[in-house]
């Protein structure tokens, strides 16, 4: 079952990705939730059409890049086209499917001009989602699909593109409602990003890492001996980007194996890859939405650092471990922090 915790806008940011049941988060307890952050993605009973890139008569959008559009809507109605419209080009990297989006946005009803609630609101943060991956709103998603990063992106959504013919009542968005958003892609990051840099040596009793050249996943070796009793972190490569806080979402690279299972071979098997999804994982760092051992070891290191993680169960999985893992088992992840939000 694909899972995406992407609902509607508060002040947070959102956890998405694109492989099947994500392999750090932790199963809810009753009556706890995630941040609300993005908008819902509703059910649709029909295919949303192509886009086009123009209309006869079309909302202007003005203001900077980088802050919030002012957005000024015809009297018209609107024409039912799906419009993804570039309104101020990027020069940074395109786009693609599996690659990772960092986007802000402003949004409002054609038909009443009310404006709803966007990623530049106080309090608010960047949506980061998984391109191509049902991970938002097709508007958002089309949006930045093959567009560069640095980009400004005009959006008419008809109800297929935006809410369904369900709309949403919360945002006073009926089932005919066209929504039109400005979307600014703020970064991309690519699906077989990795992070650069010459790897720290690390001593015997800690598992070695190689990385894979062809395909970006990590080749761990785990030493023949008992696993460390707590959390062991190391920096192979040190970041020089910002200092991770709770609360911030991260987009990472990362390969897990189990300790007890792959003492002293040539190389342990993978139980978890961000490449096995088919892309990075984006995730809210600090916050218990992951094993603690990774929200540990990755508050207050820099983003561009790739991270050795020796996690016992306690801060792992512990008596309930996903597919692949023993219960009990030491957790080895080597992570990299491709950017934060």
């Amino acid at each position: 079952m694909r899972r995406f915790a992407v609902l509607l806008i508060a002040p947070a940011l959102v956890l998405v990705g694109c492989g099947s049941d994500r392999p750090a988060e932790k199963t809810p307890p009753d009556g706890w939730h995630r941040p609300l952050t993005a908008p819902s993605v509703p059910a649709r009973t029909r295919p949303v059409a192509a886009p086009v890139r123009t209309d006869a008569e079309l909302p202007k959008v003005s203001g900077a890049f980088g802050s919030p559009a002012t957005i000024a809507v015809p009297r018209s109605a609107p024409s039912g086209k799906f419009v993804v419209a570039p309104r101020t080009p990027g020069h940074g990297p395109a786009a693609r499917v599996g690659d990772m989006a960092v986007v802000r946005y402003t949004a409002k009803v054609w038909r009443t001009g009310r404006t709803l609630p966007g990623s530049y609101d106080k309090g608010a943060a960047p949506l980061v989602f998984a391109v191509g991956r049902g991970a938002t709103l097709p508007a958002l998603d089309r949006a930045v699909r093959g567009q560069h990063a640095g980009s400004r992106v005009l959006v008419v959504a008809p109800p297929a593109a935006a809410y369904g013919s369900t709309g949403s009542a919360r945002l006073g968005v009926t089932g005919k409602d066209t929504v039109v958003y400005a979307v600014d892609i703020l970064r991309v990051v690519a699906a077989r990003a990795v992070v650069p840099g010459e790897q720290a040596a690390v001593p015997g009793t800690l598992p070695e890492v190689h990385m894979n050249k062809g395909d970006g996943t990590a080749t761990v070796t785990v030493p023949d001996r008992a696993a460390p009793r707590g959390l062991v972190v190391r920096n192979l490569v040190d970041g020089r980007g910002p200092l991770v806080k709770a609360g911030q979402t991260l987009v990472l690279q990362y390969s897990s194996v189990a300790w007890d299972a792959s003492r002293g071979k040539d190389a342990a098997g993978l139980f978890q890859s961000s490449r096995a999804d088919g892309c990075p994982l984006s995730v809210v760092i600090g916050r218990g939405d992951v094993i603690a051992g990774w929200d540990r070891a990755l508050v207050g290191r820099r983003v561009g650092s790739r991270v050795l993680a020796v996690i016992p169960a306690k801060l792992a999985y512990g008596p309930h471990p996903p597919k692949g893992l023993a219960a009990g088992d030491t957790v080895v992840s080597v992570l990299d922090i491709l950017a934060g939000a």
